[in-house]
């Protein structure tokens, strides 16, 4: 059994695949599997990883289907995997040459269910680093975590025994991924080093916003009706209404904001406030917002009148 299997879900990336490929493919962890899933590429993409595997040969396993989008791609390749970790790669990033090692020999050391690293924002002209915070217990993990999957080990047991799978042709499936995985990882390790290198693309997915930006209100309300139905929500309601709020307030109106249609947006924007106010009528009255800090200062401030004048001050700030 390999100790990890990474997954490189791809889709016309050829001016980032082999950068990715040789990040992926020198570590220094010998044991690791490198599973890549051709996402339906029209480019080049499929010859240049061809290249690869003549070049490293027995050490990709490459698979091939039509385009279903990023979920369906990691999906699939899932199945395919038999490390003891699973690892997703996007195919535009990269990853330090050390990292898996590390962080697997931590969730050795440690027997952890799951690892998480840091990483930078990689821009044009510049790069930002992100560094998480360290958070104990399953609740805190709800309201604190970053719910990407690129910067995690996570025990492929554990994806596996409770069938956990990313949203088909859905945006923000890391979101519910990661909140569907969350009760059952009893141990999360860190490793405080910033080995996940984000590339920002302008054409990406993630940085084109249009009406696709409301399927986040899909997202949510299927992580909310996911623990309903197994009987967790009771016991995580404050956290899920919290990070509910957080998400619809913050990182999600900011990209309602980029919205170009005006029609479209206005109407995004009423819908992010309605839904907030219907799903969670008494959100202001989380005990999580009582904790002190700027993002919560920021949440209680908004109200119905509020909540107008930040849009137009955020769109504003977005275009300039």
């Amino acid at each position: 059994m390999p100790k990890v299997s990474v997954i490189i879900p791809v889709y016309n990336v050829e001016n980032y695949i082999e950068r990715c490929l040789n990040s992926a493919l020198n570590q220094t962890l010998q044991d690791i599997e490198i599973i890549v899933v051709n996402d339906g590429s029209t480019d080049s993409s499929k010859e240049k990883i061809e290249n690869y595997m003549q070049k490293y040969e027995g050490k990709i396993k490459y698979l091939e289907k039509e385009n279903g989008g990023l979920s369906s791609a990691r999906n699939f390749g899932m199945p395919h995997a038999t490390g003891e970790y699973i690892a997703f790669l996007d195919s535009d990033d990269y990853i330090e040459l050390t990292a898996y090692e590390e962080m697997y020999n931590l969730a050795k050391k440690e027997d952890a269910d799951m690892v998480e690293c840091d990483f930078i924002w990689e821009y044009p002209n510049r790069k930002k680093q992100d560094i998480g915070v360290i958070y104990f217990g399953k609740k805190e993990m709800i309201e604190k975590a970053r719910v990407v999957a690129w910067n995690k080990l996570i025990k492929r047991e554990i994806i596996e025994e409770n069938k956990i799978e990313f949203p088909t042709g859905l945006r923000y499936e890391d979101v519910e991924f990661f909140y569907k995985l969350v009760p059952y990882l009893n141990k999360v390790s860190f490793v405080k080093k910033c080995f996940i290198h984000y590339t920002q693309r302008e054409d990406s997915l993630a940085n084109t916003q249009n009406t696709k930006t409301k399927e986040i209100f899909t997202v949510l309300d299927n992580v909310i009706f996911y623990y309903k139905e197994k009987n967790l929500y009771d016991e995580y309601k404050q956290q899920l209404e919290y990070t509910y709020t957080r998400l619809l307030l913050c990182s999600s109106l900011k990209r309602m904001c980029k919205i170009k249609k005006k029609n479209e947006r206005k109407k995004l924007l009423n819908q992010t406030w309605n839904n907030l106010n219907t799903k969670f009528p008494n959100w202001k009255k989380n005990e999580i917002l009582r904790k002190k800090n700027l993002k919560n200062l920021y949440m209680k401030s908004v109200n119905r009148i509020t909540y107008k004048f930040y849009c137009c001050i955020l769109r504003i700030c977005l275009t300039h």
